[in-house]
């Protein structure tokens, strides 16, 4: 499946700040417990910040306690895409923006949370932007 939204790594670099574009286009991730989303109960959607495409809902988050913003899902439909990802030794599942491909962070099961679907949707701050709900 091809992005929706494709630029060229130079116009990625232009769009993005550094930090953004370490996380977005190199797959990296900011320090927990340092992203502006982390503890944030606005009510509203979460955006990609690399294309504006709506990723979760706020009625989805929890508290994990693990450093970083938790969903238990995505929005429906395909606004997220899981591809496997073994880059540190490990498999882990990568989650991506559907729309533009950007990384977002990682989704684990079994973990024991109480949400519905047993998933939480690990995803850097610096990945989403919040348009908080009227």
């Amino acid at each position: 499946m091809e992005p929706k939204v494709v630029h060229t790594e130079e116009e990625w670099r232009a769009k993005l700040s550094p930090a953004e574009y370490h996380v977005l286009r190199q797959a990296g991730t900011e320090r927990a417990f340092t992203g502006e989303y982390t503890d944030t109960k606005t009510e509203g959607v979460y955006e990609c910040r690399a294309c504006g495409a709506e990723l979760f809902r706020s009625d989805a988050k929890f508290e994990s306690h693990c450093g970083w913003p938790s969903f238990f899902t995505p929005l429906a439909g395909d606004a997220v895409i899981e591809r496997e990802d073994v880059s540190l030794g490990m498999r882990r599942v990568e989650v991506i923006c559907a729309t533009c491909h950007s990384h977002l962070g990682h989704v684990f099961e079994g973990e024991g949370y109480p949400t519905p679907t047993d998933q939480r949707y690990c995803i850097n701050s610096i990945s989403l932007r919040l348009v908080p709900g009227e």
